[in-house]
């Protein structure tokens, strides 16, 4: 009776064991912006940029922009988004707002190749093995945007934005701090300035005609530097630190509150991969 009464408390100790909550593993990245503000530039991971091809002419395209938002709200800070509208698909229609287009849209198109079909998009600017060329399809964003998490940044990004609402003045100072060695020849540093829910037509499944009340996000709506970067002449050894200054006049049609400033260190030639990337609100 002894031994069946310890064999019940060793039973049992072993089903509670089995039942108890265990608490789930929660990505500090998840659920999309640090809640207490920007990641200290010291503690920044590898940063990941996906870069859209869509137009307001095209069907298809909402679906991968939607399909980005969900990887933006999986990967939070470590996943920035630029919607670039070109293409066949990309005239406005008449009785559109906007006219997205922008030159350095179309010469994106083709500097990183026109692509197959929509939607598409190019996850750091990378050719990945076993692809013919730098645009994927959107079933295969989120394995190559977690292959790219995998790799430790570079080149890390601060910016620092000042903007002055009365003459709508945009100062941006972006940092460089390099972790290692960078020896590849042409490296640049590309800037960008993006607006999110820009209200106004586009083509969806579900309105059949263009829907008047569509929020268009991460919109490309200006450079402020050549469309495939600016060179960068510093020497790019371990522990260098390099600054650099942009200014531009924001257009009044754009919202300040709704743009982000976009940097990116980005290789140039047959290789244009990014290293890292970085953004920040205008308005901080």
């Amino acid at each position: 009776m002894k031994k069946l009464s310890t064999l019940f408390f060793l039973l049992a100790g072993l089903l509670w064991l089995g039942c108890e909550e265990i608490p789930p593993v929660i990505n500090p990245s998840m659920g999309g912006s640090n809640p207490d503000g920007p990641t200290p530039v010291e503690d920044q991971q590898r940063q990941v940029l996906i870069e859209e091809f869509t137009g307001v002419r095209c069907v298809n395209c909402p679906a991968g922009s939607a399909a980005i938002e969900g990887l933006l709200g999986l990967h939070g800070q470590q996943l920035v988004a630029i919607s670039i509208h070109a293409g066949s698909f990309a005239p406005p229609y008449s009785e559109s707002q906007y006219d997205f287009r922008i030159d350095e849209g179309a010469s994106l198109l083709s500097y990183l190749g026109e692509p197959l079909g929509y939607p598409t998009a190019v996850v750091n600017r990378k050719k990945f093995d076993g692809e013919f060329d730098l645009q994927l399809g959107r079933q295969q964003w989120a394995g190559f945007i977690a292959q790219e998490l995998l790799e430790p940044p570079k080149v890390k990004i601060d910016i620092e934005n000042a903007y002055n609402n009365e003459d709508r003045k945009l100062e941006v100072k972006a940092t460089l701090y390099v972790e290692e060695t960078i020896s590849e020849e042409d490296i640049r540093i590309s800037v960008a300035i993006t607006e999110s829910d820009v209200e106004d037509l586009q083509l969806t499944p579900e309105s059949g005609t263009p829907d008047p009340n569509y929020k268009h996000q991460h919109v490309l709506r200006g450079m402020l530097t050549n469309y495939d970067g600016n060179p960068i002449d510093e020497p790019l050894g371990a522990g260098a630190i390099i600054e650099k200054t942009f200014s531009t006049t924001l257009p009044t049609d754009w919202v300040a509150s709704n743009c982000d400033v976009v940097v990116f260190v980005n290789l140039n030639g047959e290789k244009k991969d990014v290293l890292q990337v970085h953004h920040a609100a205008v308005t901080e």
